[in-house]
């Protein structure tokens, strides 16, 4: 997506620190946090301010330019508003967040909001997870005690 678009439909001014913070969230397959995405955009242009990046953050989430997830006990993370819906596996270990589509959970959450008369408007799915390997483990110390 072209930055300038997005921030005119947005009606954002488009300064230098925002375009290298928006380029930098734009390039990102992640769910970069405010201290992360910092660290990244330092990379590019040492003299951008961690409140800096904190502001734009918050501006562009206003705007509907990103989306503000808070997985857990963690710092608040953010991805891109434009993308197709998705739901999230979070690892609660690593902290790592996996996206997925399940057209059998859509049909499912759309189902239940028809039982109880109403349609779904937005939603977000995210689901806690540990690896299965490491659950399979517990459950055996388990029953050795």
């Amino acid at each position: 997506m072209d930055i300038t678009i997005l921030c005119k439909d947005h009606h954002l001014r488009l300064t230098g620190p925002r375009l290298i913070i928006l380029k930098v969230l734009l390039k990102s397959k992640d769910h970069p946090d405010a201290v992360e995405l910092h660290r990244r955009v330092t990379k590019i242009e040492p003299g951008i301010s961690l409140a800096t990046v904190y502001r734009t953050l918050k501006l562009f989430e206003e705007k509907g330019v990103l989306e503000k997830h808070s997985f857990g006990d963690g710092p608040a993370r953010f991805e891109r508003a434009d993308q197709e819906h998705h739901d999230h596996l979070i690892n609660v270990e690593t902290g790592d967040v996996i996206e997925f589509r399940s057209s059998g959970i859509e049909k499912l959450q759309e189902k239940i909001a028809r039982e109880f008369g109403f349609f779904i408007v937005s939603h977000r799915l995210e689901i806690y997870v540990r690896p299965l390997k490491e659950e399979i483990d517990r459950h055996k110390c388990s029953r050795k005690v």
